[in-house]
């Protein structure tokens, strides 16, 4: 998969939050096309050591169910753990995944922020900005807003609120299990996030994309 140069890596985090506040106003909420079929999982994982990440992408079929191929990256982690800049410390490894890829995902599932960020610019939205294609954050726990409870049933939710804007929808995947925080990325809007996180979730809490990248990445992580 081919993927066009956004940016440089900065090293610093007053640098890493400047860049942040100019990608911000890159990023662009639409509708996903209706017809998204083919949908990439990302996840990532450290070497037990913490010295690398490790990188997983799962492309999935949304009709059939089933997976269309699976990549893995491994790099030195270069860049300190502090929250809100994830992406800096994460992405480098997920493009080198990506970019292994044959197939060409319609819409890219993460594990982590969208537009629920601080700054308005979670993983999902910095990877959709590189990728160029839409992107939806899935993420198990919350890193900023405020909410209400969603209905106990699956589908049920409610919007995830900061400062007085919705910044993601807190969606119930199964009945009567914890939520999901999920927020638009990039070329993708509210709805849609919600409809492709609801689509793609089987039997389990997580969607299938996502699941099986967390899944390949936690399997290489304790493999010889």
């Amino acid at each position: 998969m081919k993927i066009n140069p956004l940016h440089t890596w900065p090293r610093t985090p007053k640098a890493t939050v400047e860049l942040q506040q100019k990608l911000a106003a890159r990023v662009r909420l639409c509708p996903l096309a209706p017809d998204a079929r083919v949908v990439a999982g990302a996840d990532v994982a450290f070497s037990p050591d913490g010295s690398q990440v490790i990188a997983g992408v799962v492309v999935w079929d949304l009709a059939t169910r089933t997976v269309i191929e699976q990549r893995l990256a491994r790099l030195a982690c270069r860049f300190p753990y502090i929250p809100g800049l994830l992406s800096f410390r994460e992405l480098p490894a997920v493009l080198a995944a990506f970019r292994k890829l044959r197939a060409e995902p319609q819409v890219v599932l993460c594990d982590g922020q969208g537009l629920a960020h601080p700054r308005r610019v979670g993983l999902a939205c910095h990877l959709g900005l590189w990728l160029e294609r839409p992107t939806v954050g899935c993420a198990k726990s919350r890193l900023c807003g405020t909410y209400a409870e969603p209905p106990v049933e699956k589908g049920g939710f409610s919007p995830l609120l900061l400062d007085g804007e919705q910044v993601g929808v807190v969606v119930r995947t199964r009945t009567a299990v914890k939520p999901l925080f999920v927020s638009p990325g990039h070329l993708c809007d509210h709805e849609s996030a919600v409809c492709l996180t609801l689509a793609a979730t089987t039997r389990f809490r997580l969607p299938e994309p996502t699941r099986l990248a967390h899944q390949l990445v936690t399997h290489a992580r304790t493999a010889p």
